[in-house]
């Protein structure tokens, strides 16, 4: 059967991917489209792509001049909305040179914490009235749904203004109690460095980074969360202390100290996420760590004893604060997980095998 008798086009696909509840569609010559449901890749169907239909597909869902940037850079990032269906964020890049096409579903309605499995300190972290606050994680550990949370909570109960800088927009937020901008990286701005140099000019009094990828960004960062605003950034780190050093060492050695001690008076807390398929297959679950800065963590980042940074966060679970072992043996207690991926998922082995061991 060749494709397209079956009426299998990309819009078809996407329905398949919201109507299944899937996270993610992957189109790749040579495979059949795959669809990511609760973490697992199935296959949408029986058809294999040609390079052909995957370009076919990508153009399908750009304007022409996103077309010519997709010929020159080889790669382009959007953002896609299918009425009455869902909107998705959409990656599409060259490899083996023909076009692959990543894309991810975004839900229409944005989760509140208790839907998200998220601690209650959360709720303290967008109450901050200035700082910093990253979440972290892999690519696809939800990093961009606890951001859109977090600016909804405010939205919802402050009278702020909030500029959203992101590449691209996925969760699109309503006005309410605050004024909610968002500004779309190639169409809005040219990139964040750009958007972040002129928001000063903007009146805000919350900003959220999409990514904090390069140095401007970082220090620029920095500078706003020292003069007032609330800042609210991802990274691609693994845990809290990685995320310190990241940021550290992207600057020059003879600005480390400086950046040690900036981050010190600024950084106001740390959630790093993974997202595991549950026991039962039916779901994913959120296993996360959390470090709230306190006298104490802002003294060891001033000293730069970062190392010592997780026992305090070991220590000081009556303040919320949560190791990701520790989370990850309470949803193995709690049935959610099974012990397996507990120790996969596990960055201190030896710990969780104890952990586990206790709450077994």
């Amino acid at each position: 059967m060749k494709w397209g008798e079956d009426k299998m086009d990309i819009q078809t696909l996407l329905d398949m991917v919201n109507n299944e509840g899937a996270s993610d569609l992957i189109i790749s010559a040579g495979a059949r489209p795959q669809m990511r449901v609760n973490g697992i890749l199935i296959a949408a169907n029986d058809q294999t792509i040609t390079p052909d239909i995957s370009l076919k597909m990508g153009h399908s869902l750009i304007s022409p001049e996103q077309k010519e940037m997709l010929r020159t850079k080889r790669s382009l990032e959007i953002s896609y909305g299918c009425q009455d269906v869902a909107r998705f964020r959409v990656s599409m890049y060259y490899q083996r040179d023909s076009l692959a096409i990543a894309i991810r579903r975004i839900p229409s309605e944005i989760p509140d914490f208790e839907a998200l499995g998220l601690p209650d300190i959360v709720h303290d972290f967008a109450n901050e009235p200035h700082g910093l606050i990253l979440i972290t994680g892999p690519a696809g550990s939800g990093k961009s749904t606890t951001l859109a949370a977090m600016i909804n909570q405010i939205n919802t109960t402050k009278h702020m203004h909030v500029i959203c800088i992101e590449d691209p927009i996925e969760y699109v937020h309503t006005h309410c109690f605050s004024v909610v901008d968002q500004r779309e990286i190639g169409g809005d701005t040219p990139d964040f460095a750009a958007a972040l140099r002129s928001v000063f000019r903007q009146s805000p009094d919350v900003i959220m980074i999409g990514e904090m990828r390069d140095l401007e960004t970082m220090q620029l960062a920095l500078t706003l969360a020292e003069t007032g605003h609330l800042i609210l950034a991802t990274l691609h780190t693994q845990d809290a202390t990685h995320s310190i050093n990241r940021i550290v060492d992207s600057f020059s050695s003879d600005q480390q100290k400086q950046i040690y001690v900036q981050l010190s008076m600024v950084l106001k807390g740390v959630i790093s996420q993974r997202l595991i398929t549950s026991k039962d297959r039916t779901k994913r679950v959120l296993a996360y760590e959390v470090m709230q800065v306190n006298d104490a963590i802002s003294n060891l980042i001033r000293e730069m004893a970062i190392e010592q940074i997780y026992s305090v966060i070991q220590t000081s679970s009556a303040k919320g604060m949560c190791t990701l072992n520790d989370c990850l043996a309470m949803l193995y207690k709690k049935n959610l997980i099974e012990k397996d991926i507990a120790r996969r998922m596990s960055p201190r082995l030896k710990e969780i095998d104890r952990l586990l061991e206790r709450k077994g």
